[in-house]
């Protein structure tokens, strides 16, 4: 059996956990927890006809990667950045970290989740410069952690594309 271990990475408060939680249990709380350093998930998926354990590593939310952070994306297969679509800095945040992740470890394959698509009437997220971020090749999922919408799907298209 294949494991795969996934980062997500991201500002302070844009659904890191909340999109852990709706993925693995199905669930999705209010309650805002802040997460202290990583928290670790399991889920089980099946790509093709292999079944895979994801491995999530739920980081601590920032403004920007530490140092000391980078060593949580060691041996990561892949990861996500997860950006608040009522809040245009996390997408700044989350160019920032993608530049470290880059220069640290090179190219890991990755998605952008823009978080919280549910709340469509504050969406705040210039259509140009996602389509600029769109031509260096980042893959836009919308997800809600709240509703569920994207959420199965951009875990599993990530999973499909690590088992290649």
């Amino acid at each position: 059996m294949l494991q795969k271990k996934i980062c997500l990475l991201g500002a302070f408060g844009v659904g890191k956990t909340s999109l852990v939680r709706r993925y693995v249990d199905t669930i999705f709380s209010d309650t805002y927890l802040t997460t202290v350093g990583v928290k670790i998930d399991k889920k089980m998926v099946t790509v093709g006809a292999e079944e895979m354990a994801l491995i999530l590593w739920d980081i601590a939310g920032e403004d920007e990667v530490a140092a000391v952070r980078v060593t949580y994306l060691r041996g990561a297969a892949g990861y996500l950045l997860v950006v608040d679509g009522t809040r245009p800095e996390t997408l700044d945040t989350a160019e920032s970290i993608q530049r470290r992740i880059v220069a640290e470890l090179g190219q890991v394959p990755f998605f952008v989740l823009l978080n919280k698509s549910d709340l469509v009437e504050d969406w705040a997220l210039p259509p140009a410069r996602i389509e600029a971020l769109e031509a260096d090749g980042w893959i836009f999922h919308r997800t809600s952690a709240k509703t569920g919408t994207g959420v199965e799907e951009s875990f599993q298209e990530l999973a499909a594309r690590l088992a290649r």
